[in-house]
C-alpha cells in the first residue's frame, strides 16, 4: 500500500499557486533539504514582507520562489528552490517564469548560486558583482563602541533610516526597512544632526545576521558593523558583503570566515544610489 501511495503522489499534477502562510512548513522542509539554515521564523518573515509562488503536488510543497516589491520600478527575488526529486523536469523554469510575470515589468535583482547561473542567464539576467558570505562563532572580543557619533536608534529615527536606505540602494524600501528595524537592534551614525549610516543586527539562521549596513564610507561601515559585533560575543554571526568594497579580509581578521559567495545579477537597469551613500552589508541574499 505504501508503494502504491508513493506512485499516486509522484504522478499527481503539479500546480503553480501563490505562496500562503500554510506553505511555510513545506518551504522550511525544502530549505532543510538544501542545507540552508533558515528557521521557520525566517520563512514567515520573508513571506510577510514579500510575496511569492509555490509548486504544490498532492498538498506537498516541491518548489518556492519569493520576491520583494520596491516601488513601481524594482524588485528582488530569492528563496528559489525545487526539491531534488523534481529537478530536471522543467519545474524550475515554470516557477521562475511565473515569478518574472508576477513582478510586472520591474527591473529584478537577485543573488545566484553557481547552480542557478544558467537558468538566470537564459532569462536575460547579467552579472554585475559578487556577494561574499562570512560567518562563524564570534569568539574574538570586540571592544564596545565609545564614539559619540554612533548610538542606538530610536523610533524617531526610522524615517531618517528609511530615507538613507533609499539613497544607498536607489530603491524605495520603506516597508522592508521598517520591518527589519522592528525585528532587530539598530545603530546609527549621526553627524551634524543627520543620520549618515545605519546597521541592523537580528536573529536569523544559526544565530544572528548583521545587515543591512549602509554608510557613506567603508570606514563608517566598519564602525557600524563593529558596534553590532560588540554586542554579539559568543554568538554565531553572519555578514554578507559586496566584494567590491573590500570588507572581506577585514571580516576574516575579526574571526568571521568566508564560507561562500553568490553572483549579484539583474534583469533590466541597475538602481542608482545617491553617492556617497552605499549599501555594504545585506539583510540577506534574497532581500538585497
Amino acid at each position: 500500500m505504501a508503494l502504491e501511495y508513493e506512485r499516486d503522489t509522484v504522478s499527481a499534477p503539479i500546480e503553480l499557486m501563490n505562496f500562503e502562510t500554510r506553505h511555510v512548513p513545506g518551504a522550511l522542509k525544502l530549505s532543510q533539504e538544501m542545507a540552508w539554515p533558515y528557521r521557520r521564523e525566517d520563512w514567515e518573515f520573508a513571506a510577510t514582507v514579500g510575496q511569492g509562488l509555490v509548486l504544490e503536488r498532492a498538498g506537498e510543497v516541491i518548489g518556492t520562489a519569493l520576491w520583494w516589491n520596491y516601488g513601481q520600478a524594482y524588485a528582488t527575488a530569492g528563496m528559489i528552490i525545487v526539491t531534488a526529486s523534481a529537478q530536471g523536469g522543467g519545474y524550475g523554469s515554470r516557477l521562475f517564469n511565473g515569478l518574472l510575470e508576477a513582478t510586472d515589468g520591474r527591473d529584478v535583482l537577485l543573488n545566484s548560486t553557481e547552480e542557478g547561473l544558467t537558468l538566470y542567464k537564459r532569462r536575460g539576467f547579467t552579472a554585475w558583482g559578487t556577494v561574499l558570505q562570512h560567518q562563524g562563532p564570534l569568539t574574538a572580543a570586540v571592544p564596545p563602541n565609545i564614539r559619540d557619533d554612533i548610538r542606538p536608534a530610536t523610533d524617531s529615527d526610522v524615517a531618517s533610516i528609511q530615507a538613507f536606505d533609499e539613497r544607498a540602494t536607489g530603491m524605495p524600501r520603506s516597508s522592508m526597512v521598517a520591518a527589519l528595524a522592528d525585528s532587530g537592534n539598530v545603530v546609527v551614525i549621526e553627524r551634524v544632526g543627520r543620520v549618515v549610516g545605519y546597521a541592523i543586527a537580528r536573529r536569523f539562521g544559526r544565530g544572528y545576521v548583521v545587515g543591512p549596513c549602509a554608510a557613506e564610507s567603508v570606514q563608517d561601515a566598519r564602525l557600524l558593523i563593529l558596534a553590532q559585533l560588540a554586542k554579539l560575543h559568543g554568538q554565531f554571526v553572519r555578514v554578507d558583503v559586496y566584494a567590491e568594497h573590500g570588507l572581506g579580509d577585514w571580516l576574516e581578521s575579526v574571526g568571521l570566515e568566508r564560507v561562500g559567495y553568490a553572483t549579484a545579477m539583474l534583469k533590466g537597469q541597475r538602481p542608482v544610489s545617491d553617492w556617497p551613500a552605499r549599501m555594504y552589508a545585506l539583510a540577506n541574499q534574497s532581500f538585497g
